[in-house]
Formats: structure tokens, C-alpha cells, sequence
């Protein structure tokens, strides 16, 4: 699966990575390298500080209704309210400038995403790589992160 351009795919109506413009990803002040065995790296951690169903589809329908934001389809169960900087490596929970509408369908959805997620918090948690360079992989181009990072089969 080669990786489209962010360019490319905007240019096709796709929003496959976030807009910089209104998604340039936060991070969450309480994970540090410091502490991450104490936080991230502890089972149950990010369901804990999970924001709630609620709060993440109203912001959803917003960013969806939003015609500044160049979402084609509306269609809200075509989306997943996903976190640029996921939680698993210290994204901000609740700001929404870390939130997006991420595409459940085509090669480059959120289940793709949810892959390199898994792993970059893996690495981490085994301090093969810093929190710092797993949150550069998603406040830059999630798409070539993934080709850098997972195992292609």
C-alpha cells in the first residue's frame, strides 16, 4: 500500500490526514519521559482520561458541518472522532485542537492509524524510542510514519 500525498489526497476530497489549520495536535502537559511508566505505559491509563461519547460527537458533527473544513461526506458514522496525537504516546485528551474526524473506510482510515498507535506506544513503553519522537511521528505525516514504523506483510 504506497502512501498518497497529503496533497494528493486533498486535492481527491479525502481528508485522510488532519487540516494543520484547525488540527495541528496537542499534547497532554501530564506525560512526560519522565513518568511515563506511571502513566502511559500503565494498562487501563488511556481509558481513564478518555473523554466521554458525548463530548467527542458533538465536536465531530462540528468539525463535519464546518465548510472551512472540506469534509465531502457528512456522514458522521463515516468517521471516527480520532486523536491526532493519540493518547497512547501523551495527546491531549479533550483539546480540540487534537481532534479530528478521521475516515473509517479506504486503505488510510483510523484502523490503519490505530496500528501505528499500538506500536509507537509499545516502543516506548519498552524505551526503544522517546515520547518525544512518537509524538513527532503524528504532529507530522501519520501516513509516512506508518511506512517508516510498521511492518509491511
Amino acid at each position: 500500500m504506497s502512501a498518497p500525498s497529503e496533497s494528493s489526497a486533498q486535492a481527491t476530497g479525502a481528508r485522510i490526514v488532519p487540516d494543520r489549520r484547525f488540527t495541528p495536535g496537542a499534547i497532554n502537559p501530564d506525560v512526560t519521559q519522565a513518568n511515563i511508566d506511571s502513566t502511559i505505559c500503565v494498562p487501563g491509563f488511556t481509558k481513564s482520561i478518555r473523554p466521554p461519547a458525548r463530548y467527542t460527537s458533538r465536536l465531530k458533527r462540528e468539525q463535519l458541518d464546518g465548510p472551512a473544513r472540506g469534509y465531502d461526506d457528512r456522514e458522521m458514522r463515516d468517521y471516527e472522532e480520532d486523536h491526532d496525537v493519540p493518547l497512547e504516546v501523551g495527546g491531549n485528551p479533550t483539546d480540540p485542537r487534537n481532534q479530528w474526524p478521521g475516515p473509517l473506510h479506504g486503505p488510510w482510515n483510523a484502523h490503519t492509524k490505530d496500528k501505528l498507535e499500538n506500536l509507537m506506544h509499545a516502543l516506548v513503553c519498552s524505551h526503544q524510542i522517546t515520547l518525544a519522537e512518537a509524538q513527532a511521528a503524528f504532529l507530522g505525516d501519520w501516513i509516512a510514519a506508518h511506512g517508516k514504523y510498521v511492518v509491511q506483510k
